[in-house]
């Protein structure tokens, strides 16, 4: 336990929410393969939650980073969602965007993006203040924990939304395994898990800091979704890399699955 709350105080000291959103998520001209990778998830979440219908009352988000590109569709199709991050500095960024304060990441143009997926541009200004009514709690979380969210009393989710969080917090496999089934305890039995993964990943870096993360292939991460009680509905992998000077790994997966109807797994 030591050990954990270490690496999350050495992890929130080094790692700069701004300085994250601007190398990662800048969506502009000359960062082609983070546009494609940006774009390749939107279209995965503008599928998931609004061609298949995934829906529901509460959609739960746990992840790493101070990020809203993958709640833009999904604001559609949940009356809630829950916002939860492993670092107070990134729910502290959150919260700028949502109550739109000075100095706020600007996601117009990846926002201007979803809505033409879902068919009016125009319409961003609108999708963005939507998104603010539905999110109703930023949460800190840690999924290492067996009660993640250890004070708040949380509504069981219809779909939990993993991303990036578990394979940067777990140092083993063994730890991955148990973090995923302590998330799983938030889902409904018949809800959906999306799960955003860095595949074959060592590590990412944000400004001169290098963040280590759990190598996982296919096979192992499907294997510990199967483990933790879900059926795999959806895998797919992105047709690109990050430039190997940000992660070095093999592409990012976008997985979708359903938790079996009372599964002892």
């Amino acid at each position: 336990m030591d050990q954990s709350h270490t690496k999350k105080e050495a992890f929130e000291t080094r790692f700069d929410p701004e300085d994250y959103l601007k190398t990662y998520y800048s969506f502009d001209s000359t960062s082609s393969e983070k546009n494609d990778i940006l774009m390749f998830l939107l279209r995965n979440f503008f599928k998931t939650f609004i061609l298949d219908g995934v829906k529901g009352n509460t959609l739960i988000r746990i992840g790493n980073a101070p990020t809203i590109f993958e709640l833009l569709s999904a604001c559609e199709s949940f009356k809630e969602i829950i916002v939860t991050n492993y670092m107070d500095r990134n729910c502290q960024e959150l919260e700028k965007w949502l109550k739109k304060e000075p100095g706020a990441f600007d996601w117009t143009p990846v926002v201007k993006y979803v809505c033409e997926l879902e068919g009016d541009r125009k319409k961003w200004a609108e999708k963005e203040e939507k998104l603010r009514r539905t999110v109703k709690q930023v949460l800190e979380c840690d999924v290492t924990k067996f009660n993640p969210v250890t004070f708040a009393s949380l509504p069981p989710a219809d779909c939990l939304l993993l991303c990036y969080c578990l394979g940067t917090n777990s140092k083993d496999l063994s730890i991955y395994r148990a973090a995923l089934k302590n998330v799983s305890s938030l889902l409904k039995p018949g809800g959906h898990l999306l799960m955003v993964t860095t595949m074959k990943c060592s590590h990412f870096i944000v400004g001169q800091h290098k963040f280590p993360c759990l190598f996982l292939e296919k096979e192992v991460l499907e294997e510990a979704v199967k483990e933790a009680g879900y059926d795999i509905l959806q895998f797919e992998m992105s047709p690109t890399c990050y430039p190997a000077s940000l992660v070095e790994h093999e592409g990012i997966s976008y997985l979708v699955a359903s938790k079996g109807m009372g599964k002892e797994d």
